[in-house]
Parts: C-alpha cells; sequence; structure tokens
C-alpha cells in the first residue's frame, strides 16, 4: 500500500521518500500551495475537508488554478470536489465537477460519504479511484465492501500505525494522513516500522479490530 503524507514537503518526510523509494507519495491539497518535492508521484485534493475542517466555504478557484498552474506534470489522480457528510450534494456535485475535472486529463476519485454503497457510485461516468471518506467509524466498518468492490481504493484520514495496517489488510491502494510529521515521535515511529514491516513482507503485531 502506497503512504501519502499530506501537504508535507518536510525533510522528515523526503528522507523516507528516499528510504522507501516506490512506496510514499505526495497528496497535494488545493488550500495548501505547496508544491511537490522530490520528484515523486503525487495526487491532488479537492480542499473541500480542509475549508470544512476550518469553518469555511470551499472556494473552487484554488482548485481548478492548481490543475491549470499543474498541467504539464499531472497528478497521478484528482479527487472530484465532494460534500462533507452529504450523499446527495457529493453526487451532485460529482456530476457537476467531474467532466471539468476530466478534461484536464487526469484519473479521478469520488469520495465515498456516509450511508453510500457501491450502488450509489456513478456509473455514467464512473471514477477511476473510490476515495473512502465520511466518519471515522463508518469508513472503517465500510471499507471492506469498498476494497472488495472497486479495483482502485483510497482511504483518507489514517494517521497512526494501526490504521495504516488495517487499510493495509482490507486491500486499499493507498491511504493518507496529516499526522505522522507533527512532532509526535511515537506517530513518526509507527509510520516508519509500518513501512519496514509492510515491504519485508512481515505481519504486524498489532491489534486491528475497531
Amino acid at each position: 500500500m502506497i503512504v501519502m503524507p499530506s501537504n508535507n514537503t518536510g525533510a522528515v518526510c523526503g528522507e523516507l521518500f528516499r528510504r522507501f523509494p516506490g512506496r510514499l507519495a505526495h497528496l497535494q491539497s488545493a488550500d495548501s500551495l505547496r508544491v511537490p518535492k522530490f520528484g515523486l508521484n503525487w495526487s491532488l485534493d479537492n480542499g473541500v475537508f480542509g475549508a470544512f475542517t476550518k469553518g469555511k466555504e470551499w472556494d473552487e478557484t484554488n482548485f481548478y488554478a492548481w490543475l491549470e498552474a499543474h498541467s504539464s506534470r499531472r497528478p497521478d489522480w484528482v479527487v472530484v470536489p465532494d460534500s462533507v457528510g452529504n450523499a446527495q450534494k457529493t453526487i451532485h456535485m460529482w456530476n457537476e465537477h467531474a467532466p471539468r475535472v476530466r478534461r484536464f486529463g487526469n484519473p479521478v476519485a469520488f469520495v465515498a460519504q456516509d450511508g453510500m454503497t457501491s450502488e450509489h457510485i456513478p456509473t455514467l461516468n464512473p471514477p477511476d479511484i473510490l476515495f473512502v471518506g465520511g466518519t471515522t467509524e463508518w469508513k472503517w466498518k465500510s471499507l471492506p465492501h469498498w476494497c472488495a468492490t472497486f479495483p482502485r481504493v483510497h482511504v483518507g484520514r489514517v494517521n497512526t500505525e494501526r490504521l495504516l495496517w488495517m487499510a493495509h489488510r482490507a486491500g486499499a491502494e493507498s491511504a493518507d494522513g496529516t499526522g505522522f510529521f507533527r512532532g509526535d515521535q511515537k506517530q513518526l515511529d509507527g509510520i516508519i516500522r509500518y513501512l519496514e514491516q509492510s515491504t519485508a513482507g512481515q505481519r504486524p503485531q498489532l491489534e486491528l479490530s475497531l
């Protein structure tokens, strides 16, 4: 599984990119203004969740400006704008924005929200990636369903060693998190241990149930 540090281009993050080639990639948010470094793969988040956590309205200006600015080095995939916690509005926003994003030549990700099943995922303009968002409890209970249903699944907000292994065991292609490089040595040790053990084909010595 690929680990995607969110909005981090610092030295410690870069050292892990060099130490574990092919195991990490950037996830940059349209509201962070950080340019991807280290010459590695990257994907673009839409910035909706960041605006939500700050109590702000999402502005599509930065999102489409990022797509324009980086059109020469396209991201691996782009998270199509969604609505946090609102399944119906997320589908509406997909219908509005997915065709616009596809015009930049990028694979696109649909964000699954609480209450959704595979029956809710658009079929006329289907996503390339299924991004599992939603609340924490719903996300982890529904993750096996998504991984069994879609060939490419990404999991958002994965910030501990245990959760990395849970996403790994479920069969996710990738997972992102913001918390591994914020000064908490325990979290940093956790991502290193996960990368070491999973690269070596070892099993975790952790309880992986919710």
